[in-house]
């Protein structure tokens, strides 16, 4: 069973370092970290300067070591691999998040096919496949309304900053969209200039 968890922490450190075209190392630092993080957590009041988490890029196997002497508290083992997965996990998800963004990126002034989720005070979360997107208020049609589950073709107007890192911005009033379903429906009308 053991081989098999190396494996595991191996491929996805492998993975996580591949994907973000870091050094494996710099992942490992970052797993460390968090690790040392966790230790802080349990033992409040130490002077975390003077300690270090040892990790075995293979295993995931970590050690705490206070002034080169493993002070491992028993168990630690097991926090410490929990740590190092959701540090690895957070990464990849990460990633993906840029990759998928990315992709939307390059949809930017199109039309796309999206179902309403959910309603955020005036705000309307709509599924554009990859991803949630919002439609602000200013985005929407006035008058027209809107219910769950509800299929819509919107314009991809920008992606921007939001409070919870990047939101990608869809409409249903901006002015492209017309243009948009005009080119989809009647691919012979030319682009307006």
């Amino acid at each position: 069973m053991p081989a098999i968890q190396r494996s595991e922490f191996a491929l996805a450190l492998n993975q996580v370092a591949s994907e973000r075209g870091v050094d494996i190392s710099v992942v490992l630092d970052t797993v460390k970290n968090a690790i040392l993080a966790a230790y802080r957590k349990d033992h409040p009041g130490i002077e975390i300067e003077e300690y270090e988490a040892e990790l075995n890029p293979n295993t995931g196997e970590a050690h705490i070591l206070h002034n080169k002497k493993d002070v491992t508290p028993p168990g630690f083992g097991r926090i410490a691999a929990q740590t190092a997965k959701q540090v690895i996990l957070q990464k990849i998800r990460e990633k993906e998040k840029e990759a998928i963004l990315s992709d939307y990126k390059m949809k930017m002034g199109s039309v796309l096919n999206g179902m309403v989720l959910r309603f955020a005070g005036p705000n309307i979360i709509v599924d554009i496949g990859k991803t949630e997107a919002l439609m602000p208020s200013p985005e929407q049609i006035p008058n027209e309304k809107y219910h769950l589950n509800q299929r819509l073709a919107i314009y991809l107007v920008e992606i921007r900053e939001g409070m919870r890192g990047e939101e990608v911005i869809v409409s249903r009033a901006n002015n492209g969209i017309i243009e948009g379903l005009f080119k989809r429906e009647v691919p012979e009308v030319p682009k307006v200039v």
